[in-house]
């Protein structure tokens, strides 16, 4: 007898569940029919239901949270096309495997055999060496690829065989998708629970699909979880759903593409003026486990960034608050984390500082070697006296004014502007400054000019 392949065909990917699986497992769609959620892909017209009814699929990379059906997706795709699915973990499993697979799909399109569906769970964990070994297989078409994922393909998985992938992005699933899924296994007696008889309060429905946030594995494992703490008949309330649900973890891993979106989501929040939604964002980073000084640095930089000159004491108060947190650590720490946070997100913004060092740092690499002018330069021997060094230097305490008249920049950037201060906050008060030295330096231009020449000053400055 010929040994049956190792993997799985239409007939036996959807066979009747064991009720010894969990639920979730046991009502795994075995259709696109019953797929719930990712219409944005796969509704009558989208490319990747085109290619699935075609029985054209290529290999493809599902990006998304967990429990947003990407292994369910990949099944479901085999079947369709009357394939064989060979799951792959890229958690136990490593390159003898991979290439037994590859050797398996070979012989098995040899024999005029089903085309084979190698499906790569976690796939942003095989290495460089791991990933590259499919790249063959691939290209020749004896598998087609499909990866799961729950990280951004463009960090994670090598760019020669994401050229070869199409991606498909994957998005948490609806409150409607998950009550759905919730109500289908209510009342579903062959693979779900209603043989058990449990009844549930809408609201404790809501409960749940809320909560599960997106994941459809954990709303149903949630609502077996409850149907098992009530028992047959029993009564599932809002109380009940939440000690199925116990401690609900925010969404956020430190060193995934979420860490950089949390914190993008923080500063840009901060930029915005947005209290509600900055603190909203810091305590998700928070609750997810994430370093405080993560978050101190961020708004360190953002301070300096965009708020800068409009308020002076923000970058002061993000400093001291790091400061603090460090003397009291969590959660104590917490609130001046909180504190900098509100103060940060309600400061006149500017961004001039980061502008005026832009401008500066080009004028600069345009004039690599512009000379200092003689009179700012120091002469602390005879020699550089002679040559001209300090000669015309004014100083500024000097004057009752505090400042006199005198050109700082080479000649060659005469007249440049690097800084222009914005409208709010201290920098009004820049701005009255700067403006009443450029009233002293042009009274100082017009004397100079109504002076006949012999009437200046030796060593004045021209």
């Amino acid at each position: 007898m010929t040994p049956r392949p190792r993997g799985s065909t239409e007939a036996s990917l959807f066979s009747t569940a064991s009720a010894a699986q969990p639920l979730a497992a046991r009502l795994r769609p075995r259709s696109l029919d019953e797929y719930v959620g990712q219409s944005h892909i796969l509704a009558p017209g989208k490319s990747l239901r085109q290619a699935i009814e075609n029985g054209s699929v290529g290999s493809v990379i599902f990006w998304g949270p967990p429990g947003s059906g990407k292994t369910t997706l990949g099944r479901l795709i085999a079947a369709a096309t009357n394939r064989v699915f060979v799951p792959f973990s890229a958690v136990n499993e490593g390159v003898p495997r991979i290439r037994q697979i590859i050797t398996e799909a070979r012989e098995r399109l040899d024999a005029g055999g089903a085309r084979t569906i190698l499906f790569i769970d976690e796939i942003h964990r095989l290495n460089k060496a791991q990933q590259d070994s499919l790249l063959p297989a691939v290209e020749e078409g004896t598998v087609t690829l499909i990866g799961a994922t729950t990280e951004n393909p463009s960090f994670e998985i090598n760019g020669a065989l994401l050229s070869r992938s199409r991606v498909f992005v994957l998005q948490p699933l609806a409150h409607a998708d998950l009550r759905e899924l919730l109500l289908r296994a209510l009342r579903d007696g062959e693979r779900g629970i209603a043989a058990r008889r449990v009844t549930v309060d809408d609201e404790a429905l809501d409960v749940i699909a809320t909560e599960a946030d997106g994941d459809a594995r954990r709303a149903l494992t949630v609502l077996e979880a409850a149907a098992d703490y009530v028992g047959d008949g029993g009564h599932v309330t809002t109380a009940v759903a939440r000690e199925a649900m116990q401690l609900r973890f925010a969404r956020h891993d430190k060193a995934g593409e979420e860490h950089f979106n949390l914190l993008s989501a923080y500063h840009k929040s901060l930029r915005g003026s947005d209290p509600q939604g900055a603190l909203y964002w810091m305590a998700r980073m928070v609750e997810g486990g994430e370093d405080p000084m993560t978050i101190f640095r961020r708004a360190i930089a953002m301070a300096a960034e965009d708020v800068g000159l409009a308020d002076p004491e923000a970058l002061k108060l993000a400093v001291a608050a790091r400061d603090a947190y460090h003397m009291l650590g969590a959660p104590e720490g917490y609130l001046p984390l909180a504190q900098m946070t509100i103060y940060l997100a309600t400061a006149p913004k500017s961004n001039s500082a980061k502008a005026a060092l832009h401008a500066a740092l080009d004028a600069a690499r345009e004039s690599p070697a512009a000379a200092v002018p003689l009179h700012i330069r120091n002469a602390p021997t005879a020699l550089m006296s002679e040559l001209g060094y300090h000669r015309g230097y004014q100083y500024a305490h000097d004057s009752a004014e505090g400042y006199i008249p005198q050109e700082y920049l080479p000649e060659e950037l005469r007249g440049a502007q690097f800084y222009t201060p914005g409208p709010f906050g201290f920098e009004k008060e820049i701005s009255k400054r700067l403006a009443w030295w450029q009233s002293l330096r042009e009274r100082a231009e017009s004397r100079q000019a109504d002076s006949p020449p012999a009437d200046r000053a030796d060593g004045e400055s021209e």
